[in-house]
This record gives structure tokens, sequence and C-alpha cells, in this order.
């Protein structure tokens, strides 16, 4: 049975509280069940006081556990800085970096920028996660997430990327069909493509701001971005997913000029929960991204 240090004990106990089952922990750690077990029964033992209340469905901490995680979350903290620091002093920053965007900034973004990074800094692992829904930064251990739009989370540090201009486009095939609206009043009569379970997203910032009642609806602007492609109807999206489509010709932009800019749907935001000093690796990869993105 392989010895479990101090710090992965730890570790493993900071993932049992975030995400709320040993099961959960072992998951996002990618280890045995009975490893994250082992390790907060002996911090129990060691300390003398039960960290968590065991149910079928869920563990909860206790108060002794609530307030032993608060300092050590702090105290792994500032470990993990200070051996950033020192390799900073010796070399370039590693380790894994977990960065968390929605799919069509992922893929139209930062998969472009990918050769140039790992170039500048092969020993940092990057892993690239695609949510379209809002995640717990704490709770999926993600380091930085980038969002499109204004933030509602008062507990994350935000830097703003730059703005990404919101185009309503169509397809040459989906017009030819339906006409091209010339004014606001006209879009009732079209198709739309809009986002699932988000309505904030699905109005059209014009004058008189108007909500729109998509024909067909998805979670993802990629996959709205392929539908509008396809010819299937209308729909608003950011600059950084329609550019290269409407300098082709594969989409037309419709009413231009006409949308409210700047909007904050159109902030580009790099969000974190670091109430210190950034991590290295970390502030390599804003210091990357600024100046580097086509928004």
């Amino acid at each position: 049975m392989a010895i479990i240090s101090q710090t992965e004990q730890l570790e493993l106990l900071l993932a049992v509280y975030d995400s709320g089952s040993f099961s959960a922990a072992a998951r996002l750690l990618d280890c045995q069940v009975a490893k994250v077990s082992r390790a907060v029964q002996h911090l129990e033992q060691q300390l003398g006081a039960s960290l968590f209340t065991r149910t079928t469905r869920r563990v909860e901490p206790t108060a002794e556990g609530k307030a032993f995680v608060h300092k050590v979350r702090g105290a792994l903290t500032q470990l993990q800085q200070a051996e950033e620091e020192l390799k900073l002093q010796q070399g370039q920053p590693s380790g894994v970096l977990r960065v968390d965007a929605a799919s069509p900034f992922v893929l139209h973004q930062l998969v472009p920028l990918m050769h140039e990074f790992r170039t500048l800094y092969p020993a940092i692992e990057l892993e690239l996660m695609s949510s379209d829904k809002l995640i717990d930064l704490i709770e999926r251990r993600t380091d930085l997430a980038i969002r499109i739009g204004g933030l509602t989370d008062s507990n994350l540090h935000a830097r703003l990327l730059g703005r990404s201009t919101l185009h309503l486009v169509a397809s040459p095939a989906y017009l030819n069909l339906h006409g091209i609206p010339q004014q606001p009043a006209e879009l009732a009569q079209h198709q739309w493509l809009g986002f699932a379970d988000n309505p904030r997203l699905n109005l059209l910032p014009l004058a008189e701001p108007v909500a729109i009642r998509p024909a067909i609806s998805a979670s993802s602007g990629e996959t709205l971005l392929q539908l509008c492609l396809a010819g299937h109807g209308i729909a608003l999206l950011s600059n950084f997913m329609v550019r290269q489509a409407i300098n082709s010709g594969q989409l037309a932009e419709l009413l231009p000029g006409q949308l409210q800019s700047p909007h904050p749907r159109e902030q580009v935001q790099a969000v974190y929960y670091r109430h210190s000093a950034l991590s290295g690796r970390i502030k390599v990869f804003l210091q990357f991204l600024e100046g580097r993105l086509a928004l």
C-alpha cells in the first residue's frame, strides 16, 4: 500500500470538501475512492476530530472540518506559490494549468494559439475544458476560466481581455429564400436560432431590445454557428465566431450599425479565484493571450 504524503492527504481533503463526496473527489483527482477515504480517515485520527458527517448520498463538513479546510486551503496556496516562485527563479513555469471556456472560444481562439504557447512554455501541462454553462472553479479544480459577457459572481477576480462585437448573421442561402430584413420590425418574420436555457442571450440589443423566439435552440454557440451556416435561420453571435465566415461570404451581416455597442455581452474576461499573487502559470498564460486574441 503506497504511503500518502501529508500534502497529498490535504489535497484529497479539499477535493472531498469542494465536490461533496468521496467518489466525486476520486473522479476529480483520477484516483481510487479507497485512497480518498483512507486519507481523510488518517487526518481525522491525527486531529482527533471528525471532519465530515457521512450519509448515503453526500458528506457534509462538520464545524471543525470547515475551520480546518479554511486554514488548509490558505496554507496549500502559499506552499504552491512558494514552489512556483522557486521554479520561476530556476527557469520557466511548470505544472498543470486547467483553463475552462465555452467551446466556440476554445475552438476559434485558443486552439490556433496553442502551438506558439507550447513552444514558449513547454513545461506547462495545459488542460482545455469546454463548458457551455458556468462552472464552479473551485469544485471543478479549474485555475482560470474565460467568460463572455458581464459577471455576476462577486467572488471572482476578473481581467478584461477585450471586447467582441455582436453581429446578426444569416447564410446567403437562407436570405435568398426568406429575404433580407432592412428594418428591425421585419425581424419578426424570420426564423431564429437561439440559446437554450439562457433567455438573456436571446435578447437583441437594439435601440428597443427585442426578445427572439428560436425555431431551433442549442446550448452551444458553436452548434448555432453551424446551424446558421447550414441556412436554418438568423443568429446573434460574437465577432470572434463569425468574422471569417462574413469575410469569406459564408455569412452575411444584417442591420449593420443598428445593434447597441458597447454592450456588456461583448466583454471577454479571464476570471480566477486567487485572492493573492497569481500563480506563475496563470500569469504567463494571461500575458500570452493579451494582444494575440482575434476578438
